[in-house]
This record gives C-alpha cells, structure tokens and sequence, in this order.
C-alpha cells in the first residue's frame, strides 16, 4: 500500500511491534518528529518519551527510554534501549532506569554533565505524564 509504511520496535529484551502505519510519532533528541510514507531518509537519536504509531486500525503506543530511529520512505525501524507497551507500562517499571540515571548524572564528567541532567529531566517528564 502506498500510504503505509512499515514499522517495527525492537529492544534488547524483545521484538515489540511490526505492523503497517499510516504515521509514527517519535521523540527524537532535537525535538518530536512525525513520519509519514515517503519522509526522508533520516537517522535520529530518542530521547524518554512515547512513540505513537497510527494504523487504519487505531492507535497504539510504546514508552521508550531512548535508542535510535531510522527513517526511510518505506519504513520506520527503532531500536529502543528499553521499550514497553503503552498501555502495560507502569511508573515502577521505569523507576530503576530513573535511579541508574540519576546517579549517573551525579558522577558525570563536567563534558557529559549536561546530557545526563537532560537524560534525567525527560525521564521525569515522562513519569509524570504517566496515568
């Protein structure tokens, strides 16, 4: 179909999702993205957030703490450190990744400082925005 695109999410633990999409909505490092059939190529770092994926059957989403997209006309492959679905993932589920985080962010180097505050600030964002 022209007006779909394939997406899949994988993560270390498992293979979440592999389904036609009309659109993919990612959190991207620079900022949140929409793909749709026929974007640009593109490769992009995630940021903690929610990936929302549109189909001609509804919605579905995936929380993710970051990882990677790759973007073609054709297809959306992501490649998530840690991912869930939307609907099973629970605040504690992300609590040791917050607490590894934050201490990481205490021990930074002054270079990296900044990008594991972020780090750390997203992944509060997230969990708060969580139900």
């Amino acid at each position: 179909m022209a007006n779909t695109l394939q997406f899949d999410l994988v993560s270390p633990e498992r293979a979440l999702a592999s389904l036609q999409a009309t659109a993919v909505q990612i959190p991207g490092a620079d900022g949140d993205l929409t793909a749709m059939p026929g974007h640009s190529p593109l490769l992009t770092s995630l940021r903690p957030g929610v990936v929302t994926v549109q189909s001609d059957t509804g919605n579905k989403t995936y929380v993710v703490t970051g990882g990677f997209a790759e973007i073609s006309a054709e297809s959306i492959s992501v490649i998530a450190e840690t991912a869930h679905a939307g609907d099973d993932v629970k605040k504690t589920d992300l609590e040791d990744v917050l607490t590894n985080a934050r201490t990481a962010a205490d021990t930074a180097p002054a270079e990296t400082k900044d990008a594991a505050e972020k780090f750390v600030a997203d992944l509060v964002e997230l969990m708060e925005n969580m139900e």
